[in-house]
């Protein structure tokens, strides 16, 4: 009885083994195991990846934060008046005044026109028949000296138009230069852009641009001036040398001339006291 017990639990167990021994062991696949350690690494990767873009960013967004910082002080430190453009006034007792006034203000070829013919002199016009019954030295300096008046008069207005344009912009120069001035010295990070900056840079070019041509413009009218107060200095001296040939080429002539006519007059005058 206790043979056919121990035969019934042995045979049992023998059933029960194959089941037991699946359950407690796994089968091993290194493909997937080296699959698996290629994910991990590429995670790893990744992660680190997005930790150093994520420094970049913040270092970047530190960066762009500061320069987008002006000194509150700079405005205090470096801000400065610089002198302006004011109008002209004058006296206007006989009424020829207002027009040079105005020109000089506000800038135009039809005021300086104006100016011109209200406060100078003008010349009038050589009689025809006068200037053809004079010699040809004569003439020319007549034409020479009429030259002079007219190209002084077209020198003249083209300055008094100049300088009244300019005037005349001034004041709205003088306002873009102020906007200007408090966008460079604003601390709104909207005026500190990288564009804004590029944009502030810009204008100021271009201010600088505008105010060399109206600069550029007022030499341009000196030097016309200087121009046509060394036709006048030529012109005088010119006029010194061509008396002095014509003193050297006549001389001669006009002393015969006086020496005869004087010795004419002694020996027409009777020491006589019958006048023979």
């Amino acid at each position: 009885m206790k043979s056919a017990k121990s035969f019934l639990l042995t045979f049992f167990a023998l059933l029960t083994l194959p089941l037991t021994a699946h359950a407690q062991f796994t089968v091993f696949d290194p493909t997937n195991y080296a699959n698996a350690l290629d994910e991990f690494a590429q995670l790893k990767q990744t992660y680190t990846t997005a930790l150093q873009t994520r420094d970049q960013i913040i270092s970047t967004y530190n960066l762009a934060f500061q320069m987008s910082r002006m000194p509150q002080n700079l405005a205090q430190r470096y801000k400065s008046d610089f002198s302006q453009w004011t109008n002209l006034n004058a006296p206007n007792t006989y009424g020829n005044t207002s027009a040079w006034i105005d020109a000089l203000n506000l800038g135009s070829p039809a005021l300086a026109t104006s100016a011109y013919n209200s406060a100078v002199i003008q010349p009038q016009s050589y009689p025809t028949d006068a200037l053809t019954g004079l010699d040809a030295s004569s003439q020319a300096i007549v034409r020479n000296q009429y030259a002079s008046s007219e190209l002084g008069q077209a020198s003249l207005t083209s300055s008094l138009s100049t300088v009244g344009a300019v005037r005349s912009a001034s004041e709205a120069f003088s306002q873009k230069l102020q906007n200007l001035e408090a966008d460079t010295y604003s601390t709104s990070p909207d005026q500190q852009t990288e564009m804004a900056v590029l944009g502030k840079i810009n204008a100021a070019t271009l201010l600088q641009i505008h105010s060399q041509q109206d600069t550029n413009q007022i030499l341009a009218a000196s030097v016309a001036q200087q121009a046509l107060q060394e036709k006048q200095r030529l012109d005088e001296q010119n006029r010194l040398i061509n008396q002095a040939v014509y003193f050297h080429q006549n001389f001669p002539t006009t002393m015969q001339q006086v020496a005869g006519g004087v010795s004419t007059s002694i020996h027409a005058i009777s020491l006589s006291p019958n006048g023979k």
